[in-house]
């Protein structure tokens, strides 16, 4: 039976996160209902990378299997029958054995700050109007390429065979009043990338040192470092896959 993925992009302010869940309202469960309502059967939707609830994606994927014939329209059909802060930006074929999420080669994630009160950043940015060191920060980002064990930026119970990550980099972009980091690795731990941004801020606010990090990340204790910053700051911007598991564009 033939294999697709469905890319999405979404604004995940109204959402309990990516994945399916009782009581809750996910992004898989809308695009869930616009297939079923667009081809009148239930798809059994595996996904990507599991964005929490309140993150945004410019980039994230689905994959299911399906007799049914999927034609170009049904880009369109989907996107007029899906909320308005949900899009599906394609739909693809790949080989049988292709797999969203364990297929992904690396992922990329931006995090956005505004350090004044913007109406126009609301939703999208973490307002953060307080001190901070952007050499200090900027250091941080660096170091953080060279540990592979992110134990101390997993929420609790997060159940994972490993904690190991390998970052490709890890930096920040200053640009005036906006900030943005930007990151990139082979995986990511629920909740990291806002644990590292919140552990990132507190100790430059505090002008503590790389060594201060460290010794965060060798605790290899969630309870070490900060995750209270918001999720509207935080898109996934990118997964990426090897070519050759697709076959051609639909």
């Amino acid at each position: 039976m033939p294999r697709y993925f469905i890319e999405v992009a979404y604004m995940g302010t109204r959402y309990s996160g990516f994945q399916v869940q009782l009581n809750a309202n996910t992004i898989q469960a809308e695009v869930a209902r616009a297939l079923k309502i667009f081809f009148g059967k239930e798809f059994e939707l595996t996904g990507s990378s599991r964005t929490d609830a309140g993150v945004h994606a410019v980039q994230n994927f689905f994959h299911f299997d399906t007799g049914t014939e999927i034609s170009s329209k049904a880009v369109y059909s989907l996107n007029a029958i899906l909320p308005y802060d949900i899009v599906v930006k394609n739909i693809v074929e790949v080989k049988p054995e292709a797999h969203c999420r364990f297929n992904a080669i690396s992922r990329t994630y931006h995090y956005h700050i505004t350090r004044f009160k913007n109406p126009f950043c609301f939703g999208r940015a973490y307002y953060y109007p307080f001190k901070a060191n952007i050499n200090l920060l900027q250091e941080l980002a660096t170091a953080i390429t060279t540990f592979n064990n992110f134990t101390s930026f997993s929420k609790k119970k997060t159940q994972v065979k490993t904690f190991n990550c390998t970052i490709e980099y890890s930096r920040w972009i200053f640009e005036d009043n906006n900030w943005r980091y930007e990151i990139k690795g082979d995986r990511f731990l629920r909740g990291m990338v806002k644990g590292l941004v919140g552990t990132m801020l507190k100790l430059s606010k505090h002008n503590k040192t790389i060594a201060d990090l460290a010794d965060i990340f060798e605790k290899q204790n969630p309870s070490a470092a900060d995750f209270s910053v918001a999720s509207d700051g935080l898109f996934l911007m990118s997964v990426e896959f090897k070519e050759s598991i697709f076959h051609n564009l639909v």
